[in-house]
């Protein structure tokens, strides 16, 4: 009966979260490395809404890290704890402030900074990634609170800067300088799912992210016995690179794609004419790789084909990981695992399936510290897109699978 009281209540509020993404799309969140201030000023907006609309201030804490290249010289993290009957362990339900650039403007339709409603479709830059947990999560607890009904264990919504670029002052920082995680709490990440939330996320491939710099000699193009061309040894090295997938060849259907992969990416300029043979080349790799592989198995075959590369075409090379990540996977019968299949089941009388990921989450940083943790939401994944867009059924799904959750 108070479940059903808790699911009308989400149900009748989609406006108060139009109000919300309104509100947390029109304070830009860009870390300093996307030229941008950092959450500050979209964490106090958010703290002063939820204030306005029943979230007592006692409940809010703030766990600032230090930054200062940000004008305040911190970054935000705060948690909202909602009192529960039981504090024998807590729910957290955990999303970041942050968002990414918006890319190209010609491909947006709209002004990305100010949400665009289309009937049940929210268009915005961040309004999916990830404010749609953020905002499911918001919903959830206030229905509870609105209805003056306690949750059977104590819910604490954590709101976390820098996710978007490595979680260095936000979830990084809180698991090395706060106690506030307890192993036996339960950790959702809203931060990815399907269109139907049926899947739940419970492993990651390693990510590894080179930065590889090849050093030749410059000479003018008619003459290449002249130098050592550093953009052909660059070619040749990222396609070595790539071709590691037939090393690292094991199979997880845990995943899609089910296998690991090694992608040249981004290039950095080099020579600014067409008839100048490169000195210098620069490229990226991003590598994901099923978690049966260690990184540094992984870097012990990156060394053995740069030296290849250099003694082939004359040039040294030199790289650094730009990220370095990998972490076990949660059980598929943690408590968290269980118990959120069990809410989806009954809310919306669907039978999820456990799944891995090859993006990553602060779920790594958890799990490599003994945390389980899930990744659920129900989303259509337009994070980083232009028209990035997110749907308020999908909100209030949510919402009321959390209550189910909150009320275990």
């Amino acid at each position: 009966m108070e479940n059903t009281l808790l699911f009308n209540y989400a149900e009748q509020n989609k406006d108060l979260m139009v109000e919300l993404e309104e509100l947390l799309t029109s304070n830009p969140a860009l870390a300093p490395e996307n030229g941008g201030k950092g959450e500050l000023a979209k964490a106090r907006c958010l703290i002063e809404w939820l204030c306005q609309n029943g979230i007592e201030k006692s409940w809010i804490q703030e766990f600032d890290a230090p930054d200062s290249r940000v004008p305040e010289g911190k970054r935000p993290n705060v948690v909202v704890t909602i009192p529960g009957e039981s504090d024998e362990y807590s729910i957290w339900v955990m999303a970041h402030l942050d968002v990414v650039p918006v890319g190209d403007l010609k491909l947006w339709n709209s002004d990305p900074w100010k949400v665009h409603r289309d009937g049940d479709k929210l268009i915005g830059r961040g309004v999916e990634d990830n404010q749609q947990g953020l905002c499911s999560g918001v919903l959830a607890a206030l229905s509870y609170v609105k209805n003056n009904v306690k949750p059977k264990h104590t819910v604490k919504l954590l709101f976390m800067a820098d996710e978007e670029v490595g979680s260095t002052y936000g979830m990084i920082w809180l698991l090395h300088n706060t106690t506030l995680f307890k192993k036996q709490d339960l950790f959702l990440i809203p931060d990815g799912g399907d269109p139907k939330g049926e899947t739940i996320e419970v492993a990651e491939k390693n990510i590894l992210w080179l930065k590889v710099h090849v050093q030749g000699k410059q000479c003018h193009g008619s003459r290449p016995d002249q130098g050592k061309n550093a953009c052909l040894a660059a070619c040749a090295l990222s396609l070595s690179l790539h071709q590691m997938e037939s090393v690292f060849s094991r199979k997880d259907s845990l995943f899609e794609p089910d296998y690991s992969t090694f992608q040249p990416t981004m290039r950095f300029s080099n020579v600014e004419g067409v008839n100048i043979i490169p000195g210098e080349d620069t490229f990226c790799m991003d590598c994901r790789i099923l978690p049966c592989y260690s990184i540094n198995e992984v870097l012990q075959e990156v060394e053995k084909r740069k030296n290849q590369i250099e003694q082939e075409y004359g040039v040294s090379v030199e790289y650094t990981a730009l990220q370095n990540s990998e972490s076990p996977a949660t059980s598929v019968n943690a408590p968290v695992v269980l118990k959120l299949a069990d809410a989806i089941k009954k809310v919306h009388g669907i039978e999820p399936r456990t799944i891995g990921i090859g993006g990553g989450t602060v779920g790594a940083e958890l799990r490599r510290l003994g945390f389980d943790c899930v990744v659920w939401s129900t989303m259509d994944e337009t994070a980083h897109m232009p028209n990035e867009y997110c749907y308020l059924k999908n909100i209030v799904a949510d919402a009321k699978t959390l209550i189910q959750l909150f009320s275990e």
